[in-house]
């Protein structure tokens, strides 16, 4: 995460690796090494954070003893996503509920947003995702939702005849220049993960529940910025070749909600 900071500043500023490295008084490959996930020593971090006025911080946390609003609402740009969504889910009268714990087993995670309809008996999933800095650790957590998510909200709401009809699952990931590096470099991964069209999902998007029985699996790439019409909100994964990134990074993108 430290790498991906300095990568994102980087990018901001339009600074060369080379450019960076000077002031830093480090090498290009030195810069390099953490903004692709290879670990260097702290002073080499200090150096090249402290060179972009970012504050470099050392935190030593146990993950099994979380603060509460540990992760989520502290990312501002994830907690954007889900606000567009749940509001525009809840304009139509489905019934919404975010950060939705689920257990099955040894599997026990929380889904970002969820959405559902007791008349058609449809369930909408939405994992939103910023980046992947580790994408098989992402999708391995979204295959464990897929999974056992739908039947544990199916007990939850107490639906015991006919279980769900049909099940959307989406990951909704920032339309940003670094997700889509992701996204071309790692195309089979993520077609295997999310084969299906969005076509599911957008008709949640316009209010309608999907009708007939099935289960789908989507990716959309998506501009959480309020200004941004619905018309031009959403890519699909077949287009992460050939449209252009509407963030640079994560940064980029928390200047611009900010403003």
């Amino acid at each position: 995460m430290a790498g991906q900071a300095v990568r994102d500043e980087r990018r901001r500023r339009h600074w060369t690796l080379r450019e960076l490295g000077e002031r830093a008084g480090v090498s290009a490959a030195q810069v390099q090494r953490p903004e692709s996930g290879s670990p260097v020593s702290l002073e080499t971090y200090a150096r090249v954070a402290t060179s972009l006025d970012l504050w470099p911080e050392l935190t030593a946390t146990d993950p099994h003893q979380r603060r509460p609003g540990h992760g989520g609402n502290q990312d501002f740009v994830h907690a954007a996503m889900g606000e567009l969504e749940v509001s525009r889910l809840r304009t139509h009268a489905f019934g919404v509920a975010i950060d939705e714990r689920y257990q099955h087993y040894q599997f026990a995670g929380r889904a970002d947003v969820v959405a559902w309809d007791m008349v058609t008996r449809a369930l909408l999933h939405i994992e939103n995702r910023t980046r992947f800095p580790d994408i098989q650790g992402a999708l391995g957590s979204y295959a464990a939702k897929r999974s056992y998510l739908a039947d544990v909200l199916a007990d939850r709401l107490k639906i015991t005849s006919g279980r769900w009809r049909s099940v959307t699952h989406v990951v909704a990931a920032l339309w940003s220049a670094e997700v889509l590096h992701d996204l071309r470099l790692r195309t089979e991964t993520f077609n295997a993960a999310c084969p299906d069209p969005a076509a599911d999902f957008r008709q949640w998007w316009a209010g309608v529940s999907p009708p007939g029985a099935r289960v789908t699996s989507s990716l959309v790439l998506l501009d959480p910025s309020p200004d941004t019409p619905d018309a031009r909100r959403f890519a699909e994964l077949k287009d992460a070749q050939r449209v252009r990134p509407r963030y640079r990074g994560y940064a980029d993108a928390v200047a611009r909600l900010r403003r």
